[in-house]
């Protein structure tokens, strides 16, 4: 005989005998009912292969178990790789993460910032796009539910985690400039705040240690910065337009970028006598080690910033908004160093 297909939790109910709320507490938090009752749910579940719709059942809760998360862009392996530590950790905790990437445009992100404010969610954990971001926005989110930034600034709501970009930047600076001919600084492109505070920690640094800051432009401003530090690298490289043969790189994806462009044109990269160049950059992107030659960089504490982000996300979901204190944390930016520099 063919079971009946079940659409919904009324029609379970009725076909199991068990009422309608006692199937919703059940599906609340199984341990809520009695352990007799929870069998004969569990026994109706196999018998009619019933599964039901999680997501309609959390968004029908007073507070639901879903956190928002928007990042600049997903494919870049630092947010992928914070994310993925998010989202691990938010699901050990109960509570299931609606991913939005804007793809470096503005008018993306506040797309994916209305769909958050437009759904029932417990919290919110956002990566602004930094300089091209609508605050208003984001502070409308940040006054209607728990939200965290995290790595471009905005003073905006209770929380903020970052790297501390002066600490990070003067640590390699220091470094290079003790191994080797002082750097120039290969700009990023000013789409974040991280850009302004890179440069602006690398020119301080050059001073303290009495040398003559070099800053390299780039004229580009998107998130492609492979490809940036390829087409820039090659045309400085081209015009002999690098004012140092140690370049540090305002991210590890511009590094990336000027070794292929250095390799291109025959220049050896690393340390020793032989070589053409030193190249080093920042964030220990997760491929920076599998360069060639590997990339002496500086590197942010994916784990610890996602773990931050997420301890204090529940820290306000647990007490409620509107304290009104507002916490910046930046933490400490840590040394690699490999054959690039």
């Amino acid at each position: 005989m063919e079971v009946r297909k079940v659409r919904n939790m009324e029609e379970f109910s009725e076909l199991s005998g068990i009422s309608r709320p006692t199937v919703s507490k059940y599906f609340n938090d199984p341990a809520s009912v009695r352990p007799s009752t929870r069998e004969r749910i569990e026994k109706a579940l196999d018998r009619y292969n019933f599964r039901p719709n999680l997501y309609a059942i959390n968004q029908n809760r007073k507070s639901t178990k879903n956190i928002g998360i928007i990042v600049p862009h997903i494919v870049d392996p630092f947010f992928a790789e914070i994310v993925r530590h998010i989202e691990t950790r938010c699901l050990a905790e109960g509570y299931w993460a609606i991913v939005l990437s804007c793809h470096g445009e503005a008018e993306l992100e506040v797309n994916a910032l209305d769909m958050l404010h437009s759904l029932k969610l417990a919290g919110a954990i956002i990566a602004p796009l930094g300089e091209k971001s609508d605050r208003h926005r984001i502070q409308r989110i940040a006054q209607d539910m728990p939200t965290v930034l995290f790595d471009s600034h905005l003073d905006i709501g209770e929380f903020f985690i970052g790297t501390d970009n002066y600490q990070s930047i003067d640590l390699i600076v220091d470094y290079l400039c003790r191994t080797g001919e002082p750097p120039c600084f290969l700009q990023m492109p000013a789409v974040n705040t991280n850009a302004h505070e890179r440069s602006d920690a690398y020119v301080r640094s050059m001073e303290r240690l009495g040398q003559e800051p070099k800053l390299v432009p780039v004229t580009a401003q998107d998130w492609n910065f492979e490809d940036i530090g390829y087409t820039e690298g090659s045309r400085l490289i081209t015009e002999h337009r690098f004012p140092s043969s140690t370049v540090l790189c305002a991210n590890d994806r511009l590094a990336i970028g000027l070794i292929a462009a250095a390799y291109e044109r025959g220049l050896q990269v690393g340390r020793g006598s032989r070589t053409a160049l030193r190249i080093a950059g920042h964030d220990d992107h997760p491929y920076s080690r599998f360069t060639c030659p590997s990339l002496t960089t500086v590197a942010q504490d994916y784990t610890m910033i996602a773990e931050k982000c997420v301890s204090s996300l529940f820290t306000m979901i647990d007490r409620g908004t509107g304290e009104g204190i507002a916490r910046l944390e930046k933490l400490q930016g840590r040394l690699v160093m490999r054959s690039s520099a």
